[in-house]
């Protein structure tokens, strides 16, 4: 069993930034791909960033490119979001997930946190 829990979340203003943690506990957290997702109020969850087990190949959706950074510290058993020049539209509940059955592709997470806040204030 993988227990993840995502802290970091709040309201800031557009432009800002935040820094999302997710620390995990339980089986090998450095062997698994593992990412970030995001529901927004009425939407569907939807894709972030993800990351494989070494740290060393990372995933974006478009709308996060450029602004948003995914890492790793294994030794640390924490996975980080780094988010600068928030816009209201990242407003959502974020999640961080794992995939413990892949390490470098984020496929079918199986393991979940509960979310963190962040609103994004125009």
């Amino acid at each position: 069993q993988v227990q993840l829990v995502e802290s970091g979340g709040g309201l800031v203003q557009a432009g800002g930034s935040l820094r999302l943690s997710c620390a995990a506990s339980g089986r090998t957290f450095s062997s698994y791909a593992m990412g970030w997702f995001r529901q927004a109020p009425g939407k569907e969850r939807e894709f972030v960033a993800a990351i494989s087990w070494t740290g060393g190949t990372t995933y974006y959706a478009d709308s996060v490119k450029g602004r948003f950074t995914i890492s790793r510290d294994n030794a640390k058993n924490t996975m980080y979001l780094q988010m600068n020049s928030l816009k209201p539209e990242d407003t959502a509940v974020y999640y961080c997930a794992l995939d413990s059955k892949e390490r470098v592709v984020l496929r079918r997470p199986d393991y979940w946190g509960q979310g963190t806040q962040v609103t994004v204030s125009s």
